[in-house]
């Protein structure tokens, strides 16, 4: 377990430019092209907005569920650490394992995600007050929604170490993007490529929308493009 003041050690690459000209679906695409084929999260883990794109750099955070709470310990320090130390440009990703008991989200932590200028949450677990969080404008994604609190159900172990959420696997400075059609990983070893091929097919499907638009016929413009 890495402790608060491990967390200040924690440093991610610079994010490259021009993502918000991306979207999810060219991402996975992008990152199918490579051979990696396991990044897109479950189609369960949806966002509160989905009018909202979301990228960043992965902090990450993992939970086990409990049964009891312990009275001589504080459940939420590890998890006040981490969103303290949130940067610009972070994207807190918490992985619960799917469970329908802990619900590490709401409106508190989404208003200090939002003063940290970091840019948004990603949890496989259940959030809460989401009229709140929506006002804010942060970008979160979620497992569901239910008014639980987490203590006594859950409690965060580790921060910043690999984990599994979603159904895949979130390493810490791995670039995360999210919106309306779900979350991809890029994993930073295959980065470069990814966006490569993501920008790349953008460009094709550019030319193939304006083609389709003006009447060609499909066959014939995935035989000039390749793109569908």
């Amino acid at each position: 377990m890495h402790s608060p003041t491990q967390l200040s050690l924690h440093r991610n690459a610079p994010l490259p430019a021009n993502l918000d000209q991306l979207f999810s679906a060219v991402l996975s695409d992008a990152l199918d092209a490579v051979g990696v084929t396991t990044q897109a999260m479950s189609p369960a883990i949806r966002p509160l907005d989905e009018t909202l794109k979301m990228y960043g750099r992965a902090r990450t955070g993992i939970y086990m569920e409990m049964a009891y709470v312990d009275p001589a310990a504080n459940p939420y320090e590890l998890e006040i650490a981490i969103v303290d130390d949130l940067k610009p440009g972070d994207v807190l990703m918490l992985a619960c394992g799917g469970s329908s008991r802990i619900a590490p989200w709401g409106g508190l932590l989404s208003t200090a995600t939002h003063a940290r200028g970091a840019a948004g949450c990603v949890t496989d677990g259940l959030v809460r007050d989401i009229l709140e969080i929506r006002s804010l404008g942060l970008p979160v994604f979620h497992g569901g929604i239910g008014p639980l609190d987490s203590k006594g159900r859950g409690q965060i172990q580790a921060v910043d170490v690999p984990v599994m959420c979603g159904g895949v696997r979130v390493a810490p400075g791995d670039l995360v993007f999210g919106d309306a059609d779900g979350v991809v990983v890029v994993p930073q070893a295959v980065e470069a490529a990814v966006l490569k091929a993501a920008f790349d097919k953008i460009h094709g499907e550019h030319h193939s929308m304006s083609e389709l638009r003006a009447g060609s016929y499909l066959r014939d413009v995935y035989a000039k493009y390749g793109v569908l």
